[in-house]
């Protein structure tokens, strides 16, 4: 009898608890309330792709693509499940709703998916049309041919041709150079000082490298150190890290260096001058010229300024030199680095300008000149074009030069002031003096646009500080940076 009172009593109690608990909702979240999110096994990995801006009713359009020939539409915001690692792209494409347009932003991204891990990745909707402009940042500078700064800072390092880096801040430059290597620099022709990169350890070591041609018209890479106060580099810190011969001519230099995301050094080198390549450089892989190089400069000695790095495609090869990491380059001015990819800007010769795509880890490719230029047989009605890498983006100079004659490349934008343009490559012309984008989504170049700006001069190069905001460097001596316009 005591034992089925307490029975009764326990059944009493339960009954009283599940009435409570369902009156005060402590079973659960109300309706359309996500419960937590299961983390993904460490095998593989998720992405969160969330679509916002857009009104009631209009679905968004987005495509995710990655390894193994993944594929993915997606229409608002969604988590996508058990990725294998690798890099994803997420493209997203304008649609329209009640006859108003609504333009994604940014239109294409990377994603890198780790195994037990959510990356994210945001695309947002809208219907404004957006504008760009210039604001002159400095003007009077000698011979302006590159900007960069150091990380975290917001001063800009600006390379003059005649051997100078300037300090630009708050509107002007620096009267004392930052750094003055001018005795031992020849600007005759395309030469001069012409780049500059800080190493990525530069907050620790105070190392930066200068790409700049000599008094005997060779290439020289030179490391350099930091002063006794950030306004002065030491001038008697110079190390010679590679010298390459350019005799002859005193054009086709390349110009530029920069350490790409695996900590090595890049530098890109002309073919040596003369219409055509006429010494046969930039295919032939025992000389230097008309590649990008790649080296590693974090061990340097006086007895090995640079070392070459394990994947380099033609390291172990006799006969060929195993700094070469592509070829058949004519003129390449400028690249860049968005992630995984790279970007290289090819000057071309009579008739095409282009920008040579391909994934950092693709070494060995042969761009194609002088068998090639852009997609056309140069010099000749057919050519064999087996084995060599087309452009991914082209344009013809036109009657006149009306489309350009001398392609100026740029960077992908990842600044914050104006986050639409995210994924844009942005280039110009040394004779076109616009401003112009398109964006790689791999397959192919969408959303090119022509930004209406015409009054820059020649563009001697692009920029980059250390927000990731973009510059335009004019032959004037002018410095502009790419701001959002208040013009409709």
């Amino acid at each position: 009898m005591v034992t089925h009172t307490r029975a009764i009593l326990w059944l009493s109690k339960v009954i009283l608890l599940a009435t409570l608990l369902a009156a005060c909702g402590g079973g659960g979240g109300g309706a359309g309330t996500p419960g937590p999110v299961t983390p993904p096994p460490a095998t593989v990995g998720a992405l969160t792709v969330t679509v916002s801006g857009l009104p009631a009713g209009v679905n968004g359009t987005v495509r995710v693509t990655g390894p193994g020939n993944y594929l993915q539409d997606l229409t608002q915001t969604h988590t996508l499940g058990n990725l294998v690692p690798g890099s994803y792209n997420v493209s997203a494409s304008a649609v329209t709703g009640g006859g108003i347009t609504y333009q994604p932003a940014p239109a294409s991204q990377a994603a890198t998916i780790a195994a037990g891990a959510t990356a994210t990745a945001t695309v947002i909707y809208s219907n404004s049309v957006l504008t760009l402009g210039l604001t002159r940042v400095v003007a009077g500078l000698d011979n302006p041919s590159w900007l960069t700064a150091q990380p975290g800072d917001t001063r800009l390092f600006v390379t003059e041709r005649p051997g100078r880096v300037r300090i630009v801040e708050n509107g002007s430059a620096r009267d004392v150079a930052y750094l003055d290597i001018s005795a031992r620099v020849a600007a005759d022709g395309e030469g001069g000082l012409l780049s500059l990169a800080f190493d990525p350890g530069f907050a620790r070591n105070g190392y930066f490298y200068v790409y700049y041609t000599d008094l005997q018209r060779n290439i020289v890479v030179e490391r350099f150190s930091a002063g006794a106060t950030p306004q002065l580099a030491n001038p008697t810190s110079g190390f010679v890290i590679l010298r390459i011969p350019h005799p002859t001519y005193t054009n086709h230099f390349g110009g530029q260096l920069a350490f790409g995301p695996d900590g090595y050094l890049y530098l890109a080198t002309g073919d040596g001058g003369g219409a055509g390549d006429p010494q046969r450089n930039a295919r032939n892989l025992t000389v230097l010229l008309g590649k990008l190089l790649r080296i590693d400069v974090a061990g340097a000695t006086l007895a090995q300024p640079y070392t070459i790095p394990a994947g380099n495609p033609y390291r172990d090869q006799a006969g060929r030199r195993p700094e070469i990491w592509a070829s058949g380059l004519r003129n390449p001015w400028r690249f860049s680095f968005d992630s995984t990819q790279l970007y290289i800007a090819d000057v071309g010769q009579d008739r095409r300008e282009e920008v040579n795509i391909a994934g950092t880890a693709q070494g060995g490719l042969d761009f194609g000149w002088n068998v090639m230029e852009g997609t056309l047989c140069y010099g000749a009605a057919t050519c064999d074009s087996t084995g060599l890498t087309l452009p991914a983006f082209e344009y013809d100079h036109g009657a006149d030069g009306a489309g350009g004659c001398s392609i100026t490349g740029g960077f992908v934008y990842r600044g914050r002031a104006i986050p639409e343009l995210a994924g844009r490559y942005f280039y110009s012309d040394y004779c076109g003096g616009y401003l112009k984008s398109f964006v790689s989504t791999g397959a192919s170049i969408v959303e090119a646009r022509d930004w209406a700006i015409t009054d820059i001069g020649r563009v001697v190069s692009f920029g980059q500080d250390a927000q990731g905001e973009l510059y335009l460097i004019a032959a004037g001596g002018s410095i502009y940076r790419m701001d959002r316009s208040t013009n409709p």
